[in-house]
C-alpha cells in the first residue's frame, strides 16, 4: 500500500502524524505487514505468548502506534498507559530480538512506502523504542541497564 495524498486540516497542515500519514488504513496496513513477517519468523514468533494467535498483538501494537503518533487514544483508555518497558519485561528482549523486531517493521514500513519525511520519523521511533526494550544480554554482551 502506497500512501498517495496526505490529510489536511483546514489551515493546509496536518493535524498530527497519524492523520498526515492516512490514518487508522495506514496503521492497520503497517502493522498487519509487520506481523505477516513475524508469523513466518518462528524464533521470534515463539517470544509471543499466544504462539500463532496474533489477533490481540496486532490490535495493541496498532491501538499503541496510531494513539503515540497523534491519533485516538483508544490504547490508554482501554489499557492504561503503555508502560513499553514494564510490559515487555516477562519476556527476553535481547539485541537479537530487537533486531528482529526492527527487521520485521522495516520491511513493513518499505510495503506501505510513506513519504520520506514520515518513514523516517517512525524508523526513528521504532529504534529508539526497540532499544530500550531490551531487557537482557545478548551472547557476549553486558547485561543490560534495567
Amino acid at each position: 500500500m502506497a500512501i498517495s495524498s496526505v490529510s489536511l486540516s483546514t489551515g493546509g497542515k496536518p493535524e498530527s502524524v497519524y492523520e498526515a500519514v492516512g490514518g487508522h488504513p495506514t496503521f492497520e496496513a503497517l502493522v498487519d505487514a509487520f506481523y505477516a513477517g513475524v508469523a513466518q519468523d518462528e524464533p521470534f514468533l515463539a517470544m509471543y505468548p499466544d504462539g500463532h494467535e496474533l489477533e490481540g498483538a496486532k490490535w495493541r501494537l496498532c491501538a499503541f502506534l496510531e494513539q503515540y503518533f497523534g491519533g485516538p487514544t483508544t490504547y490508554s483508555e482501554q489499557r492504561g498507559h503503555p508502560r513499553l518497558r514494564m510490559r515487555h519485561m516477562p519476556f527476553p528482549v535481547t539485541p537479537e530480538a530487537r533486531d528482529r523486531w526492527l527487521t520485521h517493521m522495516r520491511a513493513a514500513l518499505d510495503e506501505i512506502a510513506l513519504p520520506p519525511l514520515y518513514d523516517e520519523l517512525m524508523w526513528d521511533y521504532f529504534q529508539r523504542a526497540a532499544t530500550a526494550m531490551i531487557n537482557q544480554p545478548g551472547e557476549g554482551q553486558p547485561s543490560p541497564l534495567i
